[in-house]
């Protein structure tokens, strides 16, 4: 692997888990169907989904869960594991799969690293980081997900050629991430011009926050897990 980085090894921190009160109906989901959904780190994640699921992708921090079932309905024979801890949004998706018959989503209420770290080497098929949460004061930095102890772990559980995929609206969070995703080893940017950054891909459905919230023009990045990292 590269040379240290300055921030490998510092500590994580995140948002808020709990806002608003739920429905009754929400509440009841996530004693039932989340239950149900529930993805357990550890071992092979083949083994959590059908048959006929084939690879597998991950989300965390999906928001409203509207590009996760979008992706989850447009590739039946992928299994989606999405993780977001904060108890409104898994609520919202909750509420949304109970209204399909989609049944190659699980789901993880917790810190999405908790299942990067789980992982086997070389599992993923694509990773997906849309829209979190910018963290904008310096102080704060630390808490952003795309560390690079973390595109170390990214880069050991995708597979060769596997994408992750990242977008923003905040510029700060956008020179921070391209800083540290240019200087990882395991890393190739998919760019060839600026239309690739700046126009949402079309098996890149937009979600809520894109289309109510956002707060500038957003940029989509596209970085494949190269097929060797140099030591």
């Amino acid at each position: 692997m590269a040379e240290d980085h300055p921030d490998r090894n510092r500590r994580k921190l995140y948002g808020r888990r709990k806002g608003p009160k739920l429905s009754q109906r929400q509440a009841g989901l996530r004693r039932t169907l989340l239950s149900a959904l529930a993805y357990v780190p550890g071992g092979d994640p083949l083994t959590q989904f059908p048959n006929s699921v084939r690879e597998v992708w991950l989300e965390v921090g999906f928001g409203a869960g509207e590009h996760l079932v979008w992706q989850a309905a447009q590739h039946p024979n992928v299994g989606l594991i999405g993780a977001e801890p904060y108890q409104m949004g898994m609520a919202k998706l909750l509420t949304k799969l109970e209204e399909t018959n989609l049944n190659n989503v699980r789901l993880y209420e917790g810190d999405g690293s908790d299942i990067l770290q789980a992982l086997p080497d070389a599992s993923l098929g694509r990773f997906f980081l849309l829209f979190p949460d910018p963290w904008p004061k310096t102080r704060h930095h630390k808490r952003r997900f795309l560390q690079m102890e973390m595109l170390d772990q990214l880069a050991r559980v995708l597979q060769p050629g596997a994408e992750l995929r990242f977008a923003t609206d905040d510029k700060s969070y956008l020179r921070y991430a391209l800083e540290r995703l240019m200087t990882h080893p395991g890393f190739d940017w998919l760019a060839k011009g600026p239309g690739d950054w700046k126009n949402r891909p079309a098996d890149w459905p937009p979600t809520r926050y894109e289309t109510k919230a956002i707060k500038g023009p957003p940029t989509f990045l596209r970085f494949a897990r190269r097929a060797k990292i140099a030591a």
